[in-house]
């Protein structure tokens, strides 16, 4: 490495935490605005695999967040929830965002088995029960403004936590979500659901987004994302502000930056 000072993304911090549920251990990065919080606290965004995405969150927001008059963006924490490796996608996220082993996946493409799979349920306990206390005793954070950002799996994981338990967040992202992996289960989820939209009013922003690239994709996952949007979008008297964003150019992958701005003015305005 060449000489001079290491490089870090200005006012944030991270630590390891061990959920009760399972004793899973992960590894927690917040991103902190340089503004005072308002009277009600920060907005708050919790993004999923972000041992790849959190410095790319953390710096569109903090770019984005100091000319709220310009972007409609305003000053928020971000709380990335990533694994103690340097990998950018670690195989726990196969067990933490998916809802059961999936049937249909059980293999990578040079023939060794698929990590252990299923652990959602534990892993949104471990969400609201322990973290989210924890960032609410360090921080001051507004409840009323949280989101939840996922993409591939964890955009699965977003839609699963929409479904199962709505009032979680008053914002969801999930970006080129993973329908294929557990696809009977989150149509089921999503029935349940629905089924509650139309007995009460959930108040809660959806939006789903992909890269054009991936429209011709196998899992045909780009076409069930905009089917959702449309779905949900005839629930607007329940509270429901759904959206589905294509962007132009991008693929599974590339798509995330775009993504990630979108997903800060959409949670600010719809």
């Amino acid at each position: 490495m060449a000489d001079g000072k290491q490089m870090v993304i200005p006012r944030t911090a991270e630590w390891l935490m061990h959920s009760r549920v399972e004793g899973r251990k992960y590894r927690i990065m917040v991103s902190m605005p340089s503004e005072p919080p308002p009277p009600s606290g920060y907005p708050v965004f919790y993004v999923l695999d972000a041992n790849s995405v959190f410095g790319t969150m953390a710096e569109t927001a903090r770019l984005q967040g100091s000319c709220p008059h310009n972007t409609g963006v305003f000053p928020a924490v971000i709380v990335g929830i990533g694994y103690d490796t340097g990998e950018l996608f670690p195989a726990e996220r196969y067990y933490d965002y998916t809802l059961a082993t999936s049937q249909d996946y059980r293999y990578r493409p040079d023939g060794t088995p698929l990590p252990k799979q299923g652990g959602a349920a534990a892993f949104l306990q471990f969400i609201e029960e322990e973290l989210k206390p924890e960032i609410g005793a360090k921080y001051a954070i507004d409840q009323g403004k949280q989101t939840l950002f996922g993409h591939s799996l964890g955009g699965l994981f977003a839609l699963y936590t929409l479904f199962t338990r709505p009032a979680a967040f008053a914002c969801y992202i999930a970006g080129s979500p993973s329908f294929h992996w557990n696809k009977t289960l989150i149509g089921e989820a999503e029935e349940m659901f629905i089924n509650r939209l139309q007995q009460e009013a959930l108040n809660v922003k959806v939006l789903l987004g992909a890269g054009e690239l991936e429209l011709n994709h196998i899992s045909q996952n780009s076409k069930n994302a905009q089917r959702l949007a449309e779905r949900l979008s005839m629930y607007a008297s329940s509270g429901i502000t759904a959206s589905f964003q294509e962007f132009e150019g991008e693929g599974h992958v590339t798509v995330l930056p775009a993504l990630i701005s979108r997903a800060l003015q959409f949670a600010f305005h719809p």
